[in-house]
């Protein structure tokens, strides 16, 4: 069974070029946010609330992680700050060559192939062209089925359609849509009750925390140019 971050991979990189369809801001955070969300639906994770020792937002582990490698090593790195870092600052931790990490398993697993190029002659870059299209086709028609038709999704779609949303990729994912109203619906399903309170809070949070993990780099580039 595919991770979130591995769905959303497949979701947001062209099958034809293997290039991602969001910039390279977005790409490996919300992946990241995906790994941390993962974590949580999973119930290795949480997020503090008020009135608890630790401060409010704070990433706690709550049980072992899931036997899976990537998996394995968000939860080290969350156990290791001891309570003391938001998700955003987990996002910023995890994404460095996470894009490329998933990249890999993916092309292992065969949904996927390694292409190396170099812009101009001179840059090296890599693309992800796809080899098997059958299951990003099946999450993309569920993912439509919720957002266009209404239905209920699964919690592991709801997922994937929040943190879709988060980056304002909706339209990406399903091309020819109406931009406004599948933003709309994906925003309700994302703050539904598709989830515990606890993995609520975690969409939540780490939803924002993708959004600000996004801004702040753009904003950086922006003062710098």
């Amino acid at each position: 069974m595919t991770l979130i971050a591995e769905d959303l991979f497949l979701l947001l990189v062209d099958d034809e070029t293997g290039k991602p369809v969001v910039d390279s801001t977005k790409f490996p955070r919300v992946l990241a946010g995906a790994v941390v969300l993962e974590l949580a639906m999973s119930g290795s994770v949480r997020i503090t609330a008020k009135g608890e020792p630790v401060k409010t937002g704070r990433l706690v582990v709550v049980g072992p992680p899931p036997p899976d490698p990537l998996l394995t090593r968000a939860h080290a790195l969350i156990h290791n700050d001891d309570g003391r870092f938001k998700p955003q600052r987990v996002i910023e931790k995890l994404h460095r060559n996470l894009n490329k990490e998933i990249g890999e398993r993916l092309a292992h697993q065969g949904f996927v192939r390694r292409h190396e190029d170099k812009i101009l002659g001179l840059f090296p870059t890599t693309a992800w062209p796809a080899l098997d299209t059958a299951h990003s086709n099946s999450l993309r028609q569920w993912i439509g089925s919720a957002v266009v038709d209404g239905t209920t999704p699964t919690p592991q779609i709801s997922a994937l359609i929040s943190l879709v949303s988060a980056i304002d990729a909706v339209h990406k994912v399903l091309p020819g849509v109406d931009k406004k109203s599948a933003k709309k619906r994906a925003k309700e399903i994302a703050e539904g009750e598709w989830a515990s309170e606890a993995v609520r809070k975690a969409v939540q949070d780490v939803n924002a925390a993708v959004m600000a993990a996004v801004i702040v780099p753009a904003i950086a580039a922006t003062g710098s140019s």
